[in-house]
């Protein structure tokens, strides 16, 4: 076989033309979002003053294998996708290893994420609703820049709620947002009944997703012809963000790669559920895998140190309740660098993949520890990584170097889903020497515990 070539890329008449709903695959579904007024399962039309109709009907879906792309989203994909998937030559040989790594790169559009292709299905399906103006939250800011694109693509007005603390870490977000022509405000904020609250309740505080997330949605349940969308966690998201996976295999085919191991980082769970769709697909079918490992922060750690229960997906109890790996809705994160993962919960498809087995792997990495990775990477690759990917690159090096005190010559594919240009000044601090890791005690993550709700039986 020749040389596998340093990017794979599938032409335009490749691209997956359907979504992939990994939950029509699974062998235990996960449990049903609850309604929080009456503690029953949730049905659409619980869920249509929130989302827009077809998005309410995606995020229930648990029997549709695939579902079509609408053209216009097609259209739009065509502008940046497909996205390539990359042979770390460099990397390998900075490290001295046999494996042989492979990265998928999603950072080749302006968000610098993969979060523009839920960001584009979303916004899509509420224009084509009707809706006028939509309402986000957006942690390290890669998802309120994808909406902030998407929006005015298709002409719809749109409100960003943005983590306080990455708002003042990354002044330039608020830049890049603004000349999309969107609305952004730091959460929490003095703009709504919720935000006031948790100011009075913690002053100074820095903020977490699940704060902006209930502004979100006050602002969208009180607004005229709005309607809330969210960048990652739910069902819906994972669908749209399996055209990542679904290009990764589609690639690999090509030169005969099969992954021994996928990396992704994980926070709400959109980058590693998208990256390891088509994978985890097969897995599920009883066919050969890779193993799955999930990465995410020491300092909000839902996976490795969280409890598998039912929970509010916000901090101010407005959102229904998902049984999911959590933290407590009540958690605050240390406001470290990666904004985006900074959720106290993940995905419920995730968590029960996790629960199951079908996830082999859940590791918690310190902050410091990430951008020693990052910048290994960034030398040898010529790409700075956004500090949210730097995770998974951090757990590709360690099993790299596995690789080389063992001789064995395996296969590993990452998900790089960001680029860190807007982190410069998180590269600063960690390269003057003043970053440091949080990682919460036992004490800790109980008071976030003690936030979860007592739902019979």
């Amino acid at each position: 076989m020749s040389k596998v070539p340093n990017k794979i890329y599938l032409t335009e008449n490749e691209l997956p033309t359907a979504f992939l709903n990994v939950r029509a695959f699974m062998k235990t579904d996960h449990a049903p979002m609850l309604n929080p007024a009456t503690g029953k399962p949730m049905n659409p039309e619980d869920l249509y003053p929130v989302f827009c109709e077809e998005l309410c009907k995606q995020e229930l879906d648990r029997t549709t294998e695939y579902m079509d792309i609408p053209g216009e989203v097609m259209d739009y994909y065509r502008t940046y996708r497909p996205s390539p998937l990359i042979r770390a030559y460099n990397l390998e040989k900075a490290l001295g290893t046999p494996a042989k790594i492979y990265y998928k790169f999603e950072g080749g559009n302006t968000s610098g994420s993969h979060k523009l292709n839920s960001a584009a299905a979303q916004v899509y399906y509420a224009k084509k609703q009707g809706i006028t103006s939509l309402t986000t939250e957006t942690g390290a800011g890669q998802w309120g820049t994808a909406l902030a694109m998407a929006a005015a693509h298709f002409g719809i007005d749109l409100t960003v709620y943005m983590v306080k603390a990455s708002y003042n870490a990354k002044p330039y977000r608020k830049e890049v947002i603004e000349t999309f022509g969107a609305k952004i405000i730091p959460s929490p904020s003095d703009t709504t009944q919720i935000g006031q609250k948790i100011l009075n309740d913690n002053p100074g505080t820095g903020g977490s997703l699940g704060c902006a997330i209930s502004e979100a949605v006050e602002k969208a349940v009180t607004g005229e012809n709005t309607r809330y969308v969210l960048g990652s966690v739910l069902n819906q998201v994972l669908l749209h963000q399996s055209i990542i996976g679904l290009e990764t295999k589609a690639a690999a085919d090509k030169y005969d790669i099969f992954p021994d191991i996928v990396i992704g980082c994980a926070g709400g769970g959109s980058n590693l559920g998208g990256l390891m769709s088509a994978y985890m697909r097969d897995r599920l079918e009883g066919k050969k895998s890779p193993k799955f490992i999930a990465v995410e922060p020491t300092s909000c750690p839902s996976l490795t140190r969280g409890k598998f229960a039912y929970d509010f997906c916000d901090t101010g109890r407005v959102t229904p309740l998902a049984k999911m790996y959590t933290l407590g809705c009540e958690f605050m994160p240390a406001p470290e660098h990666s904004g985006g993962l900074r959720y106290h919960g993940m995905s419920p498809i995730l968590s029960e993949l996790y629960h199951d087995g079908f996830i082999d792997e859940a590791r918690a990495v310190k902050q410091t520890d990430v951008f020693a990775a990052a910048i290994d990477f960034a030398k040898a690759e010529g790409i700075l990584p956004a500090p949210e990917s730097s995770h998974a690159i951090r757990a590709t090096i360690d099993e790299a170097l596995k690789c080389k005190e063992t001789g064995e010559k395996k296969t590993i594919i990452f998900g790089l889903t960001g680029t860190g240009y807007f982190d410069l000044a998180a590269y600063a601090e960690y390269r003057s020497g003043n970053m440091s890791s949080d990682i919460p005690s036992d004490e800790d993550l109980q008071r976030g515990f003690n936030s979860l709700p007592k739902i019979e039986g």
